[in-house]
């Protein structure tokens, strides 16, 4: 017997998962950056070349300035080259060493490489330990497949020849940062204003944490959520003025925690006791901004951050315009429970997935929906977006009061029909409401073997016409949907008995006709002993 089940958190994540990689052509960066505002990483990029260079060549102390092709060239020397004869001597040979698996012919290892070389520079210039590896896995198969590298990029920390997954970011930084957790500096401490002030120049994003002494639960706990994160630098200080320098929303204290963004709500403070959940709980709380512009770059970061309820507003820009300042407002009453995403929708890589799994995917207006990853539950907000009705909408979705939304084709007409179509909005009257037997036929536009299904209904609604106890009826599973109709595999065909809608039949789809009605037949001759045996 066969049972209609919600739909399981894992088959929406998938869902969810290929409709954005059917649209977001993963990108990590165009283009590299190597300056900030005060072109400090292209000085110590510099630096490091020259002395480089210095040691190949004593007799070249001056040169004409290096461009930013030659830099990134130049970078890329840092970064071992792996190759059949070196690779156990390397890994077996360093205690840490992270590797780069690629192909010349992927376009994110392309994308990936020079941040690759600039975080290695990074690296080097702290002083890190970390060997930083990269190898062509198509020019040397069978080492790639020994490292267990079987995609690209590729990115795998050994530890005494022992692998592990690379779990951070895709920016230099964020490179730099995992790698320094991992490698046994998981916080940066800092004992001077110029140790500050050049800190605040490299780091726009940081938790700063200010104890009396760097011992004791507290500060275990500050030190375990710093190893625990992969994304956000930790720093720590024992002088209230270098915290004030930090922070400078920082009030007297011994004990402090504060986390430091570039947004409008820049500075955070940590009221919690000290505890390493608590302190995790914080920084998921707090990390994105009230209302984060989804971006690829950010994509996975906001598609992993499933801890609260998403509430996204697809629309054209002149529309953010209108409504972001108000809705700061209204993000920050729902901070600690909703996650609020501006999606631009000209944007088909970023908007579509999302608007398809509503049937939205022409909309030309505003769209303001929800994903509840805990229920596996989405949601559409039905009126015009502003900011009283988003706030609503938000109001709902935390008391329940907002109904799951189901895609539904319009209503069709059926009449004289042989085969009735049935959409979400009809789904309750003509399967689970109505007295006959049906036989539902759910199918795709892309299912393959759909339409030999489709032509078996045919021919069996033809023989079987007349009978008032049975249906036949089919529905379009990639446009509509229904709370008790939850299907993953087609074409499928479901008997629901008019004794029992709640507990569907599955007939085989590979069956012949022949053998599709001896099973009609079967069900129904408790009913009707008049049924005919034979087509």
């Amino acid at each position: 017997m066969y049972t209609p089940k919600p739909i399981s958190r894992f088959i929406f994540f998938s869902l969810l998962l290929l409709l954005l990689l059917n649209f977001l052509t993963p990108s990590i960066s165009s283009e590299l950056d190597l300056t900030d505002e005060d072109g400090d990483d292209v000085e110590g990029l510099e630096e490091l070349i020259a002395l480089d260079e210095q040691e190949e060549n004593p007799q070249v102390a001056h040169h004409e300035k290096p461009t930013e092709a030659e830099f990134v060239s130049k970078a890329q020397r840092i970064v071992l080259e792996l190759n059949n004869d070196n690779t156990k001597r390397a890994i077996d040979g360093n205690e840490y060493v992270l590797v780069l698996g690629y192909a010349p012919w992927c376009v994110r290892s392309a994308e990936l490489m020079p941040k690759f070389a600039e975080a290695a520079t990074a690296l080097k210039e702290l002083g890190s330990s970390l060997l930083m590896a990269k190898i062509d896995a198509e020019r040397y198969p069978k080492v790639a497949s020994t490292l267990e590298i079987k995609g690209f990029p590729t990115l795998l920390l050994f530890v005494n020849g022992t692998s592990q997954p690379y779990t951070g970011g895709f920016s230099a930084e964020e490179l730099v940062i995992w790698a320094r957790k991992k490698t046994g500096v998981p916080i940066i401490r800092i004992s001077s204003d110029a140790e500050a002030s050049h800190f605040l120049k490299k780091h726009s994003m940081f938790v700063v944490g200010l104890f009396e002494k760097f011992e004791g639960p507290d500060y275990d706990a500050f030190r375990k959520a710093a190893e625990m994160d992969n994304e956000i630098q930790f720093v720590e200080t024992s002088n209230a003025e270098i915290a004030k320098h930090l922070f400078p929303d920082f009030k007297s204290a011994s004990l402090f925690l504060g986390l430091v963004k570039s947004e409008p709500e820049k500075y955070t403070e940590y009221e919690g006791t000290f505890s390493t959940d608590g302190i995790l709980q914080f920084l998921d709380d707090n990390k994105f901004p009230l209302i984060t512009a989804l971006t690829e770059l950010n994509a996975a970061r906001v598609y992993s951050s499933t801890s609260k309820l998403q509430v996204l507003i697809i629309a054209e820009p002149d529309d953010f315009k209108k409504l972001v300042e108000p809705l700061q407002n209204v993000a920050r009453k729902f901070k600690s429970k909703i996650m609020f995403i501006l999606v631009d929708i000209r944007e088909d890589n970023l908007a579509k997935p999302f608007l398809t799994m509503f049937g939205l995917e022409e909309s030309q207006d505003a769209v303001v929906v929800s994903f509840n990853y805990s229920s596996s539950l989405k949601y559409l907000l039905e009126s015009d977006a502003t900011p009283a009705s988003i706030e609503d909408f938000c109001s709902g979705l935390l008391n329940g009061t907002v109904s799951p939304y189901y895609k539904s084709q319009p209503i069709p007409d059926n009449k004289n029909m042989s085969i009735l179509t049935v959409v979400g909005k009809t789904f309750d009257e003509l399967i689970l409401n109505s007295p006959a037997n049906i036989l539902l036929e759910i199918h795709t536009p892309w299912c393959i073997t759909c339409e030999t299904t489709s032509k078996q209904m045919e021919k069996l609604a033809k023989h079987f016409k007349g009978l008032d106890n049975l249906i036949f009826a089919r529905i379009d599973a990639s446009l509509n949907e229904h709370p008790k109709l939850q299907v993953d595999d087609y074409p499928t065909l479901l008997f629901y008995s008019a004794d029992d809608k709640t507990n569907p039949i599955p007939f085989p789809t590979k069956s012949s006709v022949k053998n599709l009605a001896t099973l009609i037949n079967k069900n129904l001759k408790a009913q009707d002993p008049e049924i005919r045996d034979e087509l």
